[in-house]
């Protein structure tokens, strides 16, 4: 059974930084992309970055991009995400998912329960 879980949110100022971790277990890890998402409060869950299963491809949703940075280590089965310039707008739940294939353009089998991230003005 694959179980991903999420750690690192919390509350920060705009303009601070966060890091996210998400650690996978079961199953296999480093043949999988792996994701980010994030569901704010009455709004629909939306992509915020992938990353390859080697790391060496990486895709970002634009409102994200250049602030966050998306990163893994297949050793430890980790995938973190690097998030700086915070702003309120990026308040949300933060969830890691697990891609079906080693591709960041697939879909996503398994997913964690997330990691609140609330950014104050």
């Amino acid at each position: 059974q694959v179980r991903l879980v999420e750690s690192g949110g919390g509350l920060v100022q705009a303009g601070g930084s966060l890091r996210l971790s998400c650690e996978a277990s079961g199953g296999t890890f480093r043949i999988h992309a792996m994701g980010w998402f994030r569901q704010a409060q009455g709004k629909e869950r939306e992509f915020v970055a992938a990353i390859s299963w080697t790391g060496g491809s990486t895709t970002y949703a634009d409102s994200v991009k250049g602030r966050f940075t998306i990163s893994r280590d297949n050793a430890k089965n980790l995938v973190y995400l690097q998030m700086n310039s915070l702003k309120p707008d990026d308040t949300a739940v933060y969830g890691c998912a697990r891609g079906v294939g080693a591709r960041i353009d697939g879909s996503y089998d398994y997913w964690g329960q997330g990691t609140q991230v609330t950014v104050s003005s």
